[in-house]
């Protein structure tokens, strides 16, 4: 899978980037015990890459920096019409995130630093076949959420693989071991949640600690009728040794969106 789209973050200011990825989920209506869901889960992450790519939605973006105390220092909102575009050249799938600012807050006068993150949208890649070698993962134990039985999956990047995130910074990428746990249901192998950390293995160039939290939600179309859960809400908060900074990102007002693109020779 060519990776043209690097699912990122990037920081102004003492950081200058941090890339990473957000996830989404999918559903398929079917009992299975959950020791078949792991593969179940790789499948239809090929089909869902598919679906995310047919729909756009309005994303409103938060960003905050924090005091030492975690009141809020500074934040800044802005608005953008949002879509992720699929090519596959060659055999090699390219997801392109595009996205067109509608509003946006007042600029800060100071110019102070703030996080700008984007591409969580694309974290279901953890479970893409591309990249599922490129983990351990283990199943834990279950639990109720909002009176739905959902199963822990935790994750751990494997040293020396590929990676779906990664810190660029001057001009330089390195990438990042991320773990953490994803909420699954084990009837329809929907991704309710996923919860993303990196321990202290990039503190040599400043960063701290970065953790992400992506809720997934249903969304239904009229024409022709169809649900399927997508993103509802991502949190990235990250730390370096002197900085705090949160974004959140929450996305409404899904619609189906479809491009399609043509080739052609000219005779000459």
């Amino acid at each position: 899978m060519k990776r043209t789209f690097h699912p990122a973050k990037t920081f102004r200011g003492a950081l200058p980037a941090v890339v990473c990825v957000l996830a989404s989920s999918f559903a398929l209506a079917v009992n299975q015990p959950a020791s078949d869901l792991l593969p179940r889960v790789r499948d239809q992450v090929s089909g869902y890459v598919e679906q995310f790519s047919e729909v756009k939605c309005t994303e409103h973006v938060k960003q905050e920096k924090l005091k030492p105390n975690s009141k809020v220092e500074l934040e800044h909102d802005s608005t953008y019409d949002y879509l992720v575009i699929l090519t596959n050249s060659g055999g090699e799938m390219s997801l392109d995130e595009s996205r067109l600012a509608i509003g946006e807050g007042k600029a800060d006068k100071k110019n102070r630093p703030l996080l700008v993150s984007n591409g969580f949208a694309t974290l279901f890649l953890i479970f893409h076949s591309y990249y599922a070698e490129s983990f351990g993962f283990t199943l834990g134990e279950t639990e109720i959420v909002n009176g739905h039985s959902y199963q822990k999956v935790s994750f751990q990047h494997l040293h020396g693989t590929r990676s779906p995130a990664a810190l660029s910074l001057r001009g330089r990428e390195y990438p990042l071991e991320i773990s953490g746990t994803a909420w699954i249901d084990p009837e329809t192998a929907t991704i309710a949640k996923i919860v993303t950390t990196v321990g202290n293995s990039m503190e040599d160039v400043g960063l701290k600690s970065l953790r992400s939290e992506i809720i997934y939600a249903p969304v239904t179309f009229r024409d022709p009728p169809a649900s399927t859960w997508f993103p509802a809400q991502a949190t990235v908060e990250l730390e370096t040794q002197r900085q705090h900074w949160r974004n959140t990102h929450t996305f409404t007002d899904y619609k189906r969106f479809a491009v399609s693109t043509e080739e052609k020779v000219a005779s000459k």
